[in-house]
């Protein structure tokens, strides 16, 4: 029993060991810049099957909504450096 305990704990160190030199760090491309893709990863997405193609019209719905959002948060902080008083529905 004690035999297979110790063979059981000295494979999760050999395993854990091996993940830990899976990545160095050391191969960055700028300084805080080390991801690395995994092998097979294209350098280009575009083009290639991992390119999400995003459909223009939901990109604008998006870009649109995020716009609206900044406008409610610009009213809502001009209202706050007036009053003093942070209220979310301003209007």
């Amino acid at each position: 029993m004690k035999q297979v305990l110790t063979l059981a704990l000295a494979t999760g160190a050999l395993l854990a060991s091996s993940l830990v030199l899976a990545y160095d760090g050391q191969t960055c491309k700028e300084p805080g810049n080390c991801w690395e893709a995994k092998p097979g990863f294209p350098e280009k997405i575009a083009g290639s099957k991992y390119d999400p193609k995003h459909d223009p019209v939901e990109v604008a719905k998006q870009e649109a909504a995020t716009k609206a959002i900044d406008e409610r948060n610009a009213k809502r902080v001009a209202n706050a450096k007036e009053t003093g008083v942070f209220k979310f529905d301003v209007k």
